[in-house]
């Protein structure tokens, strides 16, 4: 198209671009035809498709959408090509499925490994680190599943697919450990018990039996912020 051919109020060209008329029929079919094709490649590569998507199936979702993008709307595109590649997209599926079966290796290098981010009531910054997530970024999950007391955790890993799974201590025993309530909603804060006896480290959650001097580093991480613990069993 020349730069003269593009006129801003030319709203038949916006709307129905320079295909002929007869176009928009056409495109109806194609639509039945892709749809069809997803709803068959989706049944192919699984039920996994329809769950929380992993990284190759992500890939596989954004390979088929690629796919069908261009002869959907485009009067000089054919279909076949979009077969072609949703065959090559589900084949793959297949394979990747095959191998990570055949030996758990295959299965780490083609999916992935799971992370532990909290252990014992403390922040992995290590693993936080190589996952890039972000402090506040774990804190705010905790806070989406109830959890005010850091200390309460026993572990939380991030799996494979991204999904976040916690696992709380589920005795009686009262542990002093990091609030993670954000710090300017002081007025909430206020409404839970804290220790007298014990500091918690704002960076990674180390809880020490004294008052930090100035300068006190903690043991864990290496920081040198600390705030009262917070006692609490939920």
């Amino acid at each position: 198209m020349k730069p003269d051919d593009i006129k801003i109020n030319d709203w038949m060209r916006i709307l129905f671009g320079d295909a002929p008329y007869e176009f928009m029929i056409e495109v109806v079919i194609r639509i039945l035809f892709i749809y069809i094709l997803l709803v068959v490649s989706m049944r192919l590569m699984g039920r996994r498709m329809e769950a929380m998507s992993t990284r190759n199936e992500l890939i596989a979702m954004v390979s088929l959408a690629a796919a069908i993008g261009v002869p959907m709307l485009s009067p000089d595109r054919g279909l076949l090509p979009a077969v072609v590649i949703a065959i090559v997209v589900i084949g793959i599926q297949h394979l990747i499925a095959w191998l990570t079966t055949k030996s758990p290796k295959n299965e780490l290098i083609l999916i992935g490994d799971v992370s532990t981010l909290v252990m014992d009531g403390r922040l992995q910054t290590s693993d936080m680190q190589r996952n890039r997530i972000t402090r506040e970024r774990l804190l705010s999950q905790l806070r989406s599943e109830s959890i005010i007391n850091l200390a309460t955790v026993e572990r939380m890993y991030m799996e494979s697919n991204g999904e976040f799974t916690t696992l709380i201590y589920d005795d009686e025993v009262d542990r002093k450990g990091l609030c993670v309530l954000p710090e300017f909603d002081s007025e909430y804060r206020k409404e839970f018990k804290y220790a007298d006896d014990a500091f918690a480290c704002k960076s990674c959650g180390n809880v020490i039996d004294k008052k930090p001097s100035e300068g006190n580093k903690c043991s864990a991480c290496g920081a040198n912020d600390w705030e009262r613990a917070i006692i609490s069993n939920k």
